[in-house]
Order: structure tokens, then sequence, then C-alpha cells
């Protein structure tokens, strides 16, 4: 048996993993408080803040996931070109420029349709039913392809494979970014190596849609965010997560 069998038969689900607090946070609750041994991937799809990947592999090498791996999407690019996250010619936006915008520039066209599609195959490959991503109630903005219709929907097409029907799940849909704190500071994460900020430099911008999310979060639990800013916009801290 080859050691990709062997060590996916260790598997019981497979979990999208990109190294943000959302999905590092989901990751430690279905090893921790769930006792489940996640295959893990990772995406690599041309995104500016790609440093996220060797947080994500940390993470599941922390939990002795049975399998890690990171898929390079990166011919996939120019279809994810008018995306903020991706496109080099549109500008990461401050937080104050999509709040309240129901599909801001930071939204990779499909992406996490393409994402679930390919986990979903992996899984049913190996003879895994569930699959888990990161999902959560985004409080200053939001996306269509993380809202409960989509899971909802989702979840009654693949229900339609004759075999292996693999059944999509997302423990933080209902959650706001402050309540998946709360639940990650309760499983002992270690915020300082997950990574959000969209623009992925040294040091994170303080001031796009996931450092405020992220910021607001930590103020909210009275904590102060463990990894560095390049600058802080105190505003964020009195929105109400």
């Amino acid at each position: 048996m080859s050691n990709e069998k062997s060590s996916m038969n260790k598997a019981n689900c497979v979990a999208i993993v990109s190294g943000g607090m959302d999905s590092v946070t989901m990751l430690h609750h279905l090893v921790k408080n769930e006792g489940r041994r996640p295959a893990v991937i990772s995406f690599i799809y041309g995104q500016k803040h790609d440093k996220e990947i060797a947080l994500a592999q940390w993470h599941a090498e922390l939990l002795n996931c049975p399998d890690y791996r990171a898929l390079d999407l990166r011919g996939l690019r120019p279809l994810f070109a008018t995306s903020a996250l991706v496109g080099e010619a549109v500008p990461i936006p401050d937080i104050h420029e999509v709040a309240g915008d129901p599909q801001p520039p930071t939204y990779v066209p499909n992406r996490n349709m393409i994402f679930l599609t390919l986990a979903a195959a992996y899984a049913e490959s190996h003879g895994v039913a569930e699959l888990f991503y990161g999902a959560q109630a985004h409080d200053l903005y939001g996306y269509w392809d993380t809202t409960p219709q989509f899971l909802k929907s989702l979840n009654q097409v693949y229900g339609l494979n004759r075999k292996t029907p693999v059944h999509i799940k997302a423990p933080f849909i209902h959650h706001t970014k402050t309540d998946v704190l709360h639940a990650g500071l309760a499983l002992g994460v270690d915020y300082g190596t997950t990574w959000s900020c969209y623009e992925g430099e040294t040091l994170a911008c303080g001031r796009c849609p996931t450092c405020a999310e992220r910021l607001a979060a930590f103020a909210a639990v009275g904590l102060p965010d463990p990894i560095p800013y390049r600058e802080y916009d105190s505003h964020f801290s009195h929105f109400q997560l």
C-alpha cells in the first residue's frame, strides 16, 4: 500500500485549512473536542497572503494530523483576477470601503465552490464521508459562499452521489469572529501562529476587512492580538461582534 493511501486510511474526515483564525480554530476543535483525525488540505491560488499556507501546515503537524497537502492552483490565477486578494491591479480595500457591501472586492469568484469540489473529490476517492471548512458569520462584510443557504444547497447536490456522498460541515457557520476566538482560546490555540491580513506583508496592515474583523474580536474579549501590526485603527474596537 502506498504511503499516501496508508496515511489517508488513518483519517476519518477532511478539513480545508487556510492558516487563518477560523480554519485553524476549526482544526483544533475537530481534533480536541471531537476526537477526529482530519486529513488537511490547503490551497495556493495566487493569493497575496500566501504566507498563511506555512501556518496551516504548522498546525496540522502540531495536531498530528495523518495527512497534509497544499494543492498548487496558481494556474487558475487568471480566473480570480478581479479579486483584490489575487489581482495585482486591484488594491486591498480598507474596511470602511467594504462594510455593508454584499460582494466586496475581496471576494474571490467561486473560490469556495472550487475548493470544496476538489476537497470532496479527495475525500470521496479515499472513502471519507465528511468534509469541514471554516465558514463563519462575517460581521462587517460577507460572502455568499459562506452562508448556511450555500452549505445546505451544496450538500443537496453532493447527496446525489450514488456510492460515497460527502457531507460538508461548517461548525462555525453561525458563529461570529468573537465566538470563534472564544472557542479557540478555550482550546489553547496560539493565534500568534495564524495569519489573517490580506496584504501578506511582514506586518499586518490593520485596516483591511479581515484585519478589522480580527482586531474587533480581540478587543471584544479584552486581549491584544499577538501578531504584529503596521498600524491600528482604534475604531475597530467599537464594533459589536
